[in-house]
């Protein structure tokens, strides 16, 4: 291996033909959020088969939430089996079609289109495109957590690692940092759009914030394509900007036009200011991963 070590494997048990088997209690009395929570943990620490069980059996509604919250949230993972105690999800998802690099580019596609789109909606005072915006973020958090799980598997599973496009272990924090930068820049969006809603019209498209969108949406574009630069110079420029991007949202913020002192439009500016800071950490993060090990 590149570390100088040697791994000697087995060919005879694979991962997946290994019993990464898990039994889960469900605890009536913690509802059924904090029980599909301890569902979720043990999709992220890699079981492919998670079986939920009680012994007073499932109630109409508890059912219904889990299984249409795990199809929701959780890419691959199927119910198997079902019974009036048990429940059985197995997970289908075969690595090799879903890398982390094709999970990161569906992740930023993603967000992307709800940036453009949450002001737009802003711009028309369009409800339903802000609505959708809203909708969008259950997918950018399925495959946030698929890639959470894909990381924390390609640790302990140097073949997997392999798989999914990983060159070396210490390439996973990087990585599990940058997924949840997207994750949180797509949240921000949705806020956007939630403020939407809450105004009564639509704002001139001459305001300084569409401009202030642009170029958070342009620097968020720069850090994801600061991962495959190998300039570190041309990395660090993005993070100069994207800095630059946040002191131009505080400026205008603190401009004293009555338009922009509303809470929502408030709101909306500080969260074009978060997008271009977690950007700023994507390049960041891209600079330390590209550095030449010793």
């Amino acid at each position: 291996m590149p570390n100088r070590t040697l791994i000697v494997s087995s060919s005879d048990i694979s991962r997946e033909q290994a019993a990464i088997k898990a039994t889960v209690d469900y605890i009536h009395s913690d509802g059924a959020e904090n029980n599909l929570r301890i569902l979720i943990s043990h999709y992220l620490a890699g079981y492919n088969s998670i079986r939920l069980t009680t012994k007073k059996g499932f109630s109409a509604n508890d059912r219904k939430f889990i299984k249409d919250s795990v199809r929701q949230k959780l890419i691959g993972l199927e119910l198997v089996e079902e019974s009036r105690n048990d429940l059985v999800f197995q997970c289908l998802l075969n690595y090799n079609d879903l890398p982390l690099c094709r999970v990161i580019k569906n992740m930023y596609g993603l967000v992307l289109s709800m940036l453009e789109d949450s002001m737009t909606a802003l711009r028309d005072r369009i409800e339903e495109l802000a609505e959708d915006v809203i909708q969008r973020d259950d997918d950018v958090d399925r495959f946030y957590l698929l890639g959470v799980r894909q990381l924390k598997a390609s640790i302990e599973d140097i073949e997997l690692s392999n798989k999914i496009g990983i060159r070396h272990p210490r390439e996973c924090l990087g990585y599990r940092l940058i997924i949840k930068s997207i994750e949180r820049v797509g949240d921000h969006a949705v806020k956007i759009a939630k403020n939407v809603l809450k105004m009564d019209a639509g704002i001139n498209a001459d305001d300084p914030i569409f401009k202030m969108a642009e170029i958070s949406r342009k620097v968020f574009e720069s850090s994801i394509g600061s991962m495959e630069e190998e300039d570190l110079q041309v990395i660090n420029k993005i993070v100069v900007e994207a800095k630059k991007v946040s002191q131009f949202g505080v400026s205008l913020e603190s401009r004293h036009d009555e338009d922009l002192c509303t809470v929502e439009l408030s709101m909306i500016l500080e969260s074009l200011r978060r997008v271009a800071e977690y950007s700023a950490d994507i390049a960041e993060i891209s600079i330390n991963m590209n550095v030449k090990q010793i």
